[in-house]
């Protein structure tokens, strides 16, 4: 975002009375709101051209391979003011990794996931551990002189059944083969 001269100077009034507290002069308020309205308006604007450029590259990632060129500017773009790569957008990319924009792009999306991956897991961790348990984790490492496969307990026989096992014949009893009908001849009594 970028401020106008008359813009830095409402703000730089603004910063020194918060820093200084004094009476403002009623020009100096209004000034103040508008260039509020102004920084409020200037985001909505932002959030609508992200939206924008969201449904755009979801367009043209439907219609890969023939928007090769331009899902993979769109994507860059997007990357570039701050987007986390989807699952869809990785899948797109390592269909078309032949490409070497497609696979260069597939290498910088999947440091971005993971990086997102890994701040939205700390965010949940932090936010259902609570304050007392911020410390740090250690990572488990395997030690020299482990269980091996001498040491593990024997698994124990199963103790002998009650009942005996059926025989399959006695489960599903064998299928009586149908009676061909009797000869024509037979059939006419007369």
């Amino acid at each position: 975002m970028a401020f106008s001269a008359d813009e830095l100077r409402v703000l730089r009034r603004a910063l020194a009375v918060a820093l200084h507290p004094a009476p403002l002069q009623d020009e100096d308020v209004q000034d103040a709101l508008r260039l509020a309205e102004s920084v409020d308006e200037a985001v909505r604007e932002a959030g609508r051209l992200r939206a924008f450029l969201l449904d755009d590259l979801v367009r043209y990632r439907e219609a890969l391979p023939g928007s090769l060129s331009g899902y993979l500017e769109l994507l860059r773009d997007a990357l570039a003011a701050g987007y986390d790569p989807a699952a869809d957008d990785l899948a797109a990319l390592r269909a078309l990794r032949r490409n070497p924009a497609a696979a260069a792009l597939l290498a910088r999306c999947r440091i971005l996931a993971e990086r997102s991956v890994r701040a939205r897991l700390a965010r949940v961790s932090q936010a259902t551990a609570g304050p007392a348990a911020v410390t740090a984790r250690v990572r488990l490492l395997a030690l020299p002189g482990g269980r091996t496969a001498a040491d593990e307990p024997k698994p124990t026989p199963p103790a002998p059944a009650e009942r005996p096992v059926p025989k399959p014949s006695e489960v599903f009893p064998p299928r009586r083969r149908p009676v061909p009908p009797p000869p024509p001849e037979e059939r006419v009594a007369g």
